[in-house]
């Protein structure tokens, strides 16, 4: 299930590529004749590939105004360009829009007419990065799965403006100005969907509060944070990548068995103020822990099982699961020790 969920997000992206290439590759090689009727309702200032009907391209334009958009398009690209406002005069017969990408823009705060975004009633997909938003915009259509409001410069999160949103399943707010005081304990309330969760590069020095029970990755990078509170993990029990890398956690901040969650496949810890390995589950599979301040490893107190007690077990039996270890960047001098080996028999790929 969690790989299906990683899976589906990266090929959403490839598909959206490689899509983009072949609708002009098509459109070079038609004759004009044959998307005669489809230009006839096009903005002068777009592109309608005749072969995708629902998609229309409006990119790249140098456009300061959005166009007013056919009843047919599902698939608005509006990225490049320098929009300032969005309004809902040019949305009115759009009725059944369900992309619409807007990076790289002007758009503020003040530049979105109320409702504007409310009223697409069939929207799932909306991208807003690279723009001038200072907070989360709101309202914002209830059918939404994915907002993307990366490297703007939001500082607030206006109160309830996620409530609505159950089916949302990825929300990115990376590279913003998010305070800790920007994350309330009902800021994510609503969100009873949402699978991915990212945070990174913002100027948060605690784990952000009361996060939805179903996420499933969790980025924090480049924080300021010092402390991961007791039994962190308990409210989140399905978080399986975990991202901390560039903080500034170390062996204090970190609680007896902080990390030892059976979620958790993939935990990334890089770039932090560690000088021990903090202990870890059979479960895991993916541990990055390189550019600390850690000098040694003991693979017997690393192990999370009895090394005894594995080879009763046997190979195929509940052995630990551990299959890439990075320790680069610390002070540990080579070679590995055996005991690691031992222990995580299903490694593959050691780094130090």
């Amino acid at each position: 299930m969690i790989l299906k969920v990683y899976t589906n997000v990266l090929l959403l992206f490839l598909a959206n590529s490689v899509w983009t290439r072949t609708v002009r590759q098509v459109y070079d090689d038609l004759d004009p004749e044959h998307w005669s009727h489809y230009t006839s309702e096009c903005p002068q200032e777009c592109f309608c590939p005749p072969s995708f009907p629902n998609a229309l391209y409006c990119d790249n334009k140098g456009l300061k105004e959005i166009p007013a958009i056919p009843a047919r398009i599902w698939y608005l690209y509006l990225q490049n360009n320098l929009i300032e406002t969005l309004s809902e005069k040019p949305f009115v017969n759009a009725t059944h829009l369900r992309w619409i990408n807007l990076n790289k823009n002007k758009i503020t705060n003040n530049g979105i007419e109320s409702g504007a975004l409310s009223k697409l009633k069939r929207l799932l997909y909306l991208f807003l990065e690279d723009n001038e938003l200072e907070e989360v915009p709101a309202p914002l259509p209830v059918s939404l799965e994915q907002l993307r409001l990366a490297r703007n410069k939001i500082s607030k999160i206006p109160e309830g403006v996620f409530s609505n949103l159950e089916n949302l399943t990825m929300l990115d707010l990376h590279q913003n100005s998010l305070l800790d005081s920007a994350l309330q304990s009902d800021t994510f309330q609503g969100l009873n969907n949402l699978m991915q969760l990212n945070i990174a590069k913002n100027s948060l020095k605690k784990m952000p509060l009361s996060l939805p029970a179903n996420t499933l990755q969790l980025f924090l990078d480049n924080n300021s944070i010092e402390v991961i509170p007791e039994n962190y993990f308990s409210a989140i029990p399905k978080v399986t990548f975990l991202r901390l890398n560039y903080n500034k956690l170390s062996d204090d901040g970190i609680p007896p068995n902080g990390f030892n969650v059976s979620s958790i496949l993939d935990l990334q810890l890089s770039h932090n103020q560690l000088t021990k390995i903090p202990p870890i589950n059979a479960h895991l599979e993916h541990l990055h822990l390189d550019h600390n301040k850690i000098k040694s490893v003991n693979g017997t107190q690393m192990c999370p099982v009895s090394i005894a007690l594995e080879e009763d077990y046997g190979y195929y039996g509940n052995i630990p699961r551990l299959r890439y270890l990075r320790l680069d960047g610390n002070e540990i001098q080579p070679p590995i020790p055996l005991d690691i080996m031992i222990c995580f028999r299903l490694l593959q790929a050691v780094v130090i």
